[in-house]
């Protein structure tokens, strides 16, 4: 993780005050002290919550605390650890340090102790019981007079059934913690945090609301428009911003490498800038790997989805199953193999009956390889 403080500005970031204001101010209001947020990989929603979100909470003088638990899938006990200890002055993490066991001499006293995320984490790690860890470094945080808000990344790791000691742990410390902490759980998987939050059998059951994050639109595209118009020599309108975004299936990070792409060529022109984006972004090699992975059933049903075959387990949707898979399918087929998409996070229901691929990316990649081999 990279501490707020040393941030690169980027001029291509779209801020979103407002948005950052409003979650702060549902906090301010006590109205929660937690907060579900969902949205598909690459929407942006982990660069506004870095770069708007949490630097906006440390002017209103919270202590800001934030990791990826993606990063750490492992092991994001220690992660999360080292993230809460983070926001502590070094002294309070030396303490903790001290209280734990661990040595203290190979940590930087700088202020955020900035770099030394990587030795923070294995000192933490080094304790053995992350539970004992977490206590420690919230005592710490008990002793500062600012609240503290916590955003945890990619939460739908905390689900996994490797992880439930933890997390039980984890909420019960921040149970009684609900007027100083705050906390923001976003992730990717929708399927996997709404079960998170609205299974009984799950240690964050009923701790937060989960909602849709608010995705960009025509605002993004005018800002990332008028920039690109500052420096490049031959203009791209809006419309022509817009038809390439939509394109793109309205995926920022894709929108910005087809801006990218502008800018280096611009005599080639905008549509083919946005041919070879598309060649590019929904060609990965990594897409054909979890491809092949996948069983024909459960290839048989992404294929569907991609196409917007809705009606799965229907008598339209089984015979189209039992033709895509060469086998006769029956609803079972069709529900074990939406169990094992949705538990690898390919797949999200939606509502009963109603699914869609989590990546759009991926989604695709799946028609555009089906239309070639047509």
């Amino acid at each position: 993780m990279i501490p707020l403080e040393t941030l690169q500005p980027d001029p291509w970031h779209f801020p979103r005050p407002d948005l950052a204001a409003a979650y702060l101010q549902a906090f301010d209001l006590k109205l929660s002290s937690a907060r579900g947020l969902f949205a598909r990989r690459r929407m942006g929603k982990t660069e506004f919550l870095r770069r708007d979100l949490l630097p906006a909470a440390a002017e209103r003088n919270y202590l800001v605390a934030y990791t990826n638990l993606w990063d750490k899938r492992s092991a994001p006990d220690e992660a999360l650890v080292s993230a809460l200890a983070e926001a502590l002055e070094p002294q309070g993490v030396r303490a903790v340090l001290a209280k734990l066991g661990s040595p203290v001499r190979k940590l930087k006293a700088t202020a955020r102790i900035a770099g030394a995320e990587g030795s923070l984490e294995a000192e933490l790690g080094a304790a053995g019981d992350s539970a004992v860890a977490l206590r420690e470094v919230l005592r710490q945080l008990d002793k500062q007079k600012r609240p503290l808000l916590l955003v945890i990344d990619e939460a739908q790791v905390l689900a996994l059934a490797d992880h439930s000691d933890f997390a039980h742990a984890l909420r019960a410390a921040l149970d009684v913690r609900k007027d100083r902490i705050k906390v923001i759980f976003a992730g990717s998987s929708e399927t996997t945090l709404r079960e998170m939050f609205a299974r009984a059998s799950e240690p964050f059951y009923n701790w937060a609301a989960l909602e849709p994050f608010p995705l960009l639109g025509e605002e993004f595209v005018a800002f990332t428009v008028k920039l690109l118009n500052s420096m490049a020599r031959h203009r791209l309108t809006l419309e022509q911003g817009m038809h390439a975004f939509e394109e793109l299936h309205r995926t920022p990070e894709f929108f910005k490498r087809f801006v990218e792409r502008y800018m280096l060529y611009q005599l080639q022109g905008d549509e083919a800038a946005l041919a070879h984006t598309r060649t590019s972004v929904f060609s990965d090699e990594h897409f054909l790997r979890q491809w092949t992975e996948l069983n024909p059933a459960d290839q048989a049903i992404v294929t569907m989805l991609a196409r917007g075959e809705g009606d799965i387990h229907g008598a339209s949707g089984l015979a189209r199953l039992t033709a895509l898979t060469g086998k006769r399918a029956t609803k079972n087929t069709a529900a074990h193999a939406l169990r094992r998409l949705q538990s690898h996070n390919i797949v999200t229901r939606l509502a009963i009956g109603d699914y869609r691929i989590e990546d759009e990316a991926f989604a695709e990649w799946v028609r555009r390889r089906r239309d070639v081999r047509a």
